[in-house]
């Protein structure tokens, strides 16, 4: 069984995540724990990032080396056409995505939970200490949005993302109004990217992460609940309700998601 080295809330291994369970491959998550757990990961890969996976002998770590990967180990259910312009956009599209939507959707996230101590709490885990939540709750907004300058999250770096994040959505909005498909007439690795790097701006419901039920649905205010941006999320939902499940038999090791600035 595939051993996949992650992070409950990095956006790039859901993104891996939904690979997997699009192909239908047989998985086990293993939570990687902030700080030692990620020297143990370096032992085993030479390097601190997930996803990560474990595959026999093989090991590949970041994500779209990870999807390549996959595609030529286990073919059936292609993630990339076969037609050459199809291939290139559907390779320049998940790429775009990496780079935009994963980078900005976290910058994004830090502001709205700079600003919401309830949304803060909620996103801890529900193992998560009656004491350490208060703890997290009592955290004042504007000493977090001095530790924004710190993590390349300032007030305006927020703010910049908030707006590319728009622009971003707006234009997925209209690739996605005549089609079900980003790329071709099929579900590609470009559709599939998409839909998992999305994750932070508006977390998915249903039973996908491990996550109370106060926060599936939410995100970031001003992106996660525009209306002009539902056909993307509904489109995103769509996907989820066709190929994102838990994988039969696969099991939870370590310990449960502690961060979300992990990637």
């Amino acid at each position: 069984m595939i051993e996949l080295y992650q992070f409950e809330l990095s956006q790039y291994c859901e993104k891996v995540r939904l690979i997997l369970d699009y192909k239908g491959l047989d998985y086990r998550k293993i939570e990687v724990t902030p700080g030692i757990g990620q020297v143990e990961l370096f032992r085993l890969t030479g390097q601190r990032k997930v996803p990560v996976i474990k595959d026999g002998a093989n090991i590949v770590a970041d994500s779209t080396a990870i999807a390549k990967y996959l595609d030529e180990k286990y073919p059936a259910r292609p993630l990339l056409p076969t037609d050459p312009k199809q291939r290139g956009l559907c390779l320049l599209i998940e790429e775009w995505a990496d780079e935009s939507i994963g980078i900005k959707s976290r910058k994004a996230l830090f502001g709205a939970l700079s600003q919401d101590q309830n949304f803060r709490k909620a996103l801890l885990p529900n193992t998560t200490p009656d004491l350490l939540k208060g703890l997290v709750e009592a955290v004042p907004n504007d000493v977090l949005k001095i530790l924004g300058f710190g993590v390349g999250a300032s007030p305006d770096i927020v703010k910049s993302a908030e707006t590319d994040l728009k622009q971003d959505l707006e234009a997925l909005c209209l690739l996605l109004a005549d089609s079900p498909y980003l790329v071709g007439d099929r579900t590609t690795l470009a559709d599939l990217s998409v839909a998992g790097l999305s994750m932070l701006i508006k977390f998915p419901d249903g039973p996908y992460l491990d996550l109370p039920l106060s926060v599936k649905g939410k995100g970031v205010p001003g992106l996660a609940d525009d209306p002009a941006y539902q056909p993307f999320f509904s489109w995103r939902d769509r996907l989820y309700s066709q190929y994102r499940k838990l994988t039969p038999g696969s099991t939870t090791t370590g310990s449960a998601p502690t961060s979300i600035n992990i990637d």
